[in-house]
């Protein structure tokens, strides 16, 4: 499992000629580490310094912990899913009949598959938000790590974007590929947009 093993073993999987570790576990891991630089930005706004802001600075570093658990757990998710994708398609078809249970297997698959990067993108934005609400209060010697926090969130956002779209485009049922796509379709637009706006922020905080 991603969330247990150490860097090196996970980027020698990730770089390996396997399908899994992918995107969507990379993708997570921004988000993981998203989350990891607004809670260590948090834990350098405290003291008496940051007194007036403890409640504040408290309930986002709790959040991003909590963030920081919950991509793991999404990494994880995607490397399972993706898996059983690639499970549905080494199904037995020499008859119609199994041919059936295999295409219904693997649109199966596929729809799963797509859910755990829409979920990613909603925890992007979460770690989006926690860093815009530090960003008003936070130690100005670790500010430029609330940028790289909301960059890193963006990276997951879009990444897990593309996961989705290469999913539904496989989708064969018409009225699961729409449904999926409903869900889905511009999930992520609101993440880039706070992402780039924050960054933007930090940059002109830093160069004033």
């Amino acid at each position: 499992m991603i969330s247990s093993e150490t860097i090196n073993d996970y980027l020698s999987r990730l770089a390996s000629r396997q399908p899994t570790p992918g995107g969507g576990a990379a993708a997570a891991l921004h988000a993981a580490q998203g989350a990891a630089l607004v809670a260590m930005v948090a834990r350098y706004t405290t003291g008496a310094k940051y007194e007036q802001h403890a409640a504040l600075v408290n309930r986002i570093t709790s959040a991003a912990d909590h963030l920081i658990v919950e991509s793991l757990a999404l990494a994880d998710a995607d490397e399972r899913a993706f898996q059983a994708v690639i499970d549905s398609y080494k199904l037995p078809s020499e008859t119609d009949e199994l041919k059936a249970v295999k295409t219904a297997a693997i649109q199966e698959a596929l729809v799963q598959a797509a859910q755990t990067p829409a979920q990613l993108i909603k925890v992007a934005g979460e770690v989006v938000d926690l860093a815009a609400e530090l960003f008003e209060v936070a130690n100005p010697n670790v500010i430029s790590d609330v940028a790289a926090a909301a960059d890193a969130a963006r990276a997951a956002a879009t990444t897990a974007r593309v996961n989705i779209d290469i999913n539904v485009v496989a989708i064969k049922h018409g009225e699961a590929r729409s449904r999926l796509s409903e869900q889905t379709d511009g999930i992520e637009d609101k993440v880039v947009l706070a992402a780039d706006a924050l960054v933007k922020r930090v940059r002109e905080r830093i160069l004033s």
